[in-house]
């Protein structure tokens, strides 16, 4: 399989791109419900809620903070999570651009 060319794309492609790949994973996924419900959590609280090993469990955490969707604060030896509202707003505004796109679009018979 090829290198893939992200130079070939816009920095805001690239961007939602890598948003979606995060968002990719249905435990990811969870992740972020559990987060978006309790608004903050105790990191082995997901192990309980999820049923996933702490080491899977912190690898998915790893793929949301690479993103910038959850952050974390540390608290002796845990790390409490959150949604980081200011990112959750800029990759919500990103995907609503695309997906009102096609609202706007004059056109219903495409094909």
């Amino acid at each position: 399989m090829g290198v893939t060319k992200t130079d070939l794309f816009t920095e805001v492609q690239n961007e939602i791109a890598l948003s979606a790949k995060a968002f990719a994973h249905p435990a990811r996924i969870a992740i972020i419900q559990y987060l978006l419900r309790s608004d903050t959590c105790i990191n082995g609280d997901l192990v309980q809620e999820l049923g996933l090993a702490q080491p899977t469990i912190s690898q998915h955490l790893r793929e949301l903070k690479d993103i910038g969707i959850i952050q974390g604060t540390i608290e002796g030896s845990r790390v409490n999570y959150c949604i980081n509202h200011n990112r959750w707003a800029e990759i919500k505004d990103q995907f609503n651009e695309i997906f009102n796109q096609l609202e706007s679009s004059s056109s219903e018979d495409c094909c």
